[in-house]
């Protein structure tokens, strides 16, 4: 039997590395695609290269911020709003999220709530949340906030929901106490749904905080660039910083969420693994 395992997992590890090259490919493939479309719709004369600057454009852009430095402060900015905003969203979300899966008068009381204020788009609120509370950081901290909390509750609870009882009544039977059935049952059942959530909050977050700069009008940030840019008609500087959120974000998203999945609940055998 020791043997068998041990060729199956051989035999997973050797297919593991053609099915990454596959995907690496496909992606490759897709984005020279969207370059070459791109390009083409660029030096097509149907509108001004100002407007439409051709790639080379866009990449001289690119480099002088890289160079300068003056990215890394604009962006920086950025992830420290998102930083924070999700900060908040966690200490709000994650408890309510766990109180109306474990309670149902919490639930019955707070879910019509949710259910009118989920749908409404982070960025509805910013002319509102202007007049309250002036332009700059706080403004767009608190749109981060509104937009990454709704689905990191939605999931938190829906994830508390859908504990098996049965396990709760076990370990209730083997005279654990409440604290240990939360950190020992729930939790750990609870946390694909948890780190889901928190993945969709910080896809909605990194959208608001952008939008976010833009109308609510910070001093720095990637939207602060792409307003300025604008202002001034460098459509290639705002390509570029938007070569830059997109690159932020496929970071996130590769490098960091899915790792964590990979670390937690993969490794835990709470979700199977993709064989695409």
């Amino acid at each position: 039997m020791t043997a068998s395992v041990l060729c199956e997992r051989d035999g997973a590890a050797v297919r593991t590395t053609p099915n990454r090259r596959r995907r690496a490919v496909r992606g490759t493939l897709g984005i020279v695609a969207f370059l070459a479309i791109y390009e083409a719709f660029a030096r097509s004369g149907m509108f001004s290269t100002a407007i439409t600057p051709p790639l080379e454009t866009i990449a001289a852009a690119f480099v002088s911020s890289l160079a300068g430095g003056y990215i890394f402060l604009q962006a920086g900015a950025t992830l420290l709003r998102v930083a924070i905003g999700m900060t908040f969203a966690l200490i709000i979300a994650v408890p309510l999220g766990m109180l109306m899966g474990r309670h149902r008068l919490a639930e019955r009381a707070l879910a019509p709530l949710v259910s009118i204020l989920m749908p409404i788009p982070s960025l509805a609120w910013v002319p509102l949340i202007v007049l309250w509370f002036g332009i700059g950081n706080t403004a767009t901290i608190l749109v981060v906030v509104y937009a990454a909390a709704f689905p990191l509750l939605f999931n938190v609870w829906t994830g508390v929901r859908t504990v098996n009882q049965v396990w709760v009544r076990a370990a209730v039977v083997m005279g654990a106490s409440r604290a240990c059935v939360f950190r020992q049952v729930i939790l750990p059942a609870a946390l694909p749904y948890v780190i889901t959530g928190v993945r969709l909050a910080f896809g909605r977050a990194w959208i608001a905080v952008i939008g976010g700069e833009l109308l609510a009008s910070p001093e720095t940030g990637l939207g602060k660039v792409i307003f300025d840019a604008n202002e001034y008609l460098n459509a290639d500087v705002m390509l570029s910083a938007l070569v830059v959120i997109g690159m932020i974000g496929l970071f996130f998203e590769r490098m960091v969420f899915n790792r964590l999945e990979r670390v937690t609940v993969e490794r835990w055998g709470m979700t199977a693994k993709s064989g695409r």
